[in-house]
């Protein structure tokens, strides 16, 4: 199937109307309909700010980089982009063509 693969960056500890961004995009993709998203914590990054986050022994709390991502149809792609707007929610984000499927499970003898 022919799809669209769409991800977000966003800050660990950033907030949406009290909810953390990443967990925020999760609900209102599972609201929307989506069929599966995935929310994934890196261990270092930096962003347009250019400021460096890794997690070290001293400090536990760092507020690394979460990339949040979504396998859509062309249609949902669109339409979340456009909620997302509509929640004036500033997100960088990165869309592009894929294709998937699903492999048959096979039961042998």
């Amino acid at each position: 199937m022919q799809g669209t693969f769409l991800k977000f960056y966003v800050s660990e500890y950033r907030e949406h109307k009290g909810i953390l961004l990443f967990e925020w995009l999760l609900e209102r993709a599972k609201r929307f309909g989506f069929n599966g998203g995935t929310a994934m914590r890196a261990i270092a990054g930096f962003g347009r700010h250019g400021v460096l986050h890794e997690e070290t022994f001293l400090e536990l709390s760092a507020d690394l980089p979460v990339e949040v991502s979504f396998v859509l149809s062309e249609e949902e792609a669109a339409q979340f982009l456009d909620l997302l707007q509509a929640e004036d929610v500033d997100l960088f984000y990165v869309k592009f063509p894929v294709e998937y499927g699903f492999l048959p499970f096979i039961i042998q003898d």
